[in-house]
């Protein structure tokens, strides 16, 4: 009888011997087959123009020009009333404005002021606008109201646009040229062109405004001196 039991004690004593065998090889794959998913899944989520950082959870390529740049976290606030849809909507908008703004300050220095403008003699931009100001003013007071009537009707469009989801940010059914009902990737192409000259000019906006504030002179002529002093 005692053979029997060493028997049968030894048996059980080699099947949990067994047991434990496996769960400790089993447990030491786990961790590195966990590790590797993690490892893929990081990858996947980081940011196409910052790949230090993981791609915010709202920027996922679906808007033009959208490659994941957002370091502060700007796209994930959703507070009193500004959340991703106001944000696009306004950097379309400066965008817009700025390459008007670009081209505008381009032409007066190389045609001249505007007819009824011609008080604007002054290279730098501020200065004639405050000479517009001094002679016309009247021409400030209209454009701001111009201005005014046009934010009203954006502010609409973006409200109602966010609320229904019916209207993609800066789209108000502008398309003489027919662009739109044509081909959906030139489509898609010109919508990325349009934003990204749209946030290269609102660089170049900034860089006139400040050149002519510090030198007194045109965007042209600050390029011919740059040009002229950092030539061999």
């Amino acid at each position: 009888k005692l053979c029997v039991l060493d028997k049968i004690e030894g048996s059980t004593m080699m099947k949990f011997a067994t047991l434990a065998a496996l769960v400790a090889s089993a447990s030491a794959f786990a961790p590195a087959q966990q590790s590797a998913r993690s490892s893929v899944a990081l990858n996947a989520e980081r940011s196409k123009s910052l790949p230090f950082m993981n791609r915010p959870s709202l920027l996922d390529g679906s808007m033009a020009g959208d490659v994941g740049f957002d370091p502060l976290g700007l796209s994930n606030i959703d507070e009193v009333g500004i959340d991703l849809y106001w944000l696009r909507e306004a950097e379309i908008k400066h965008a817009r404005v700025a390459m008007l703004a670009v081209a505008g300050v381009l032409q007066v220095e190389i045609f001249g002021p505007a007819p009824g403008c011609e008080a604007a003699t002054a290279k730098n931009q501020m200065d004639a606008f405050w000479q517009i100001w001094g002679s016309h003013p009247q021409y400030i007071a209209a454009a701001l109201l111009f201005i005014m009537v046009i934010e009203a009707f954006s502010g609409i469009a973006a409200t109602s646009g966010r609320e229904s989801g019916m209207r993609a940010p800066g789209d108000f059914g502008l398309d003489p040229l027919g662009f739109k009902k044509g081909d959906a990737d030139k489509f898609k192409r010109l919508e990325a062109q349009e934003i990204a000259n749209g946030r290269l000019a609102m660089w170049a906006a900034a860089g006139e405004i400040m050149q002519g504030m510090t030198t007194d002179e045109g965007a042209l002529g600050n390029l011919m001196s740059a040009l002229k002093d950092n030539s061999f």
